[in-house]
């Protein structure tokens, strides 16, 4: 018998890479992943639910995007490092382990350098990683695609924003189902 690959309210936290200013230019869907971002970040809030923002060198790469930072109803705290891998950072590391979450849902850029590697740290720290395919990129499309492959081949499981936040709740009963559908519409 199989254990379920669902995402649990009670074991998840969002982990958002580096979606910086750099980027904005570099990466051609930036806009349309940072909207997708914005919303897994305001369904995540609404379920009230741990979340975390890494930015990679700021000093050079520029700090989160402005519509993302936005998107957050309380002041959100960012986790600046300089290793690609965010659990190659201790602060990163600590503040995940007071999250007491056992799944990782990551999104952000760049899909095969960043957020690659923080997937494979993760699972080799024994968490179990989503991936919200529709909140990740990468300037070539064929190191998206590269990333993508190497991390699913690796365990890491495939989800999309919608797909998670309905996972989340797992019913339409749920107290904030009616929040999360006008969110996702």
């Amino acid at each position: 018998m199989g254990t379920s690959r669902l995402l649990t309210a009670s074991e998840a936290v969002l982990v958002v890479i580096d979606v910086q200013e750099a980027f904005r230019t570099a990466i051609p869907d930036f806009s349309q992943i940072a909207a997708r971002i914005a919303t897994a970040i305001n369904g995540f809030e609404i379920l009230g639910l741990p979340i975390m923002v890494t930015e990679q060198y700021p000093k050079g790469l520029g700090r989160t995007a402005e519509e993302l930072m936005m998107s957050f109803d309380t002041p959100q705290s960012v986790i600046e490092k300089t290793t690609f891998s965010s659990y190659g950072s201790e602060e990163f590391v600590t503040e995940l382990k007071a999250t007491n979450a056992r799944q990782v849902l990551l999104c952000g850029v760049e899909t095969h350098v960043c957020v690659n590697q923080t997937a494979h740290d993760l699972l080799a720290a024994d968490y179990e990683v989503h991936l919200l395919t529709d909140g990740v990129s990468s300037r070539f499309e064929s190191d998206k695609k590269a990333g993508l492959e190497k991390m699913f081949t690796s365990g890491v499981v495939p989800s999309s924003v919608e797909m998670a936040l309905f996972e989340l709740m797992r019913d339409s009963r749920h107290d904030k189902f009616k929040e999360i559908q006008a969110l996702v519409k």
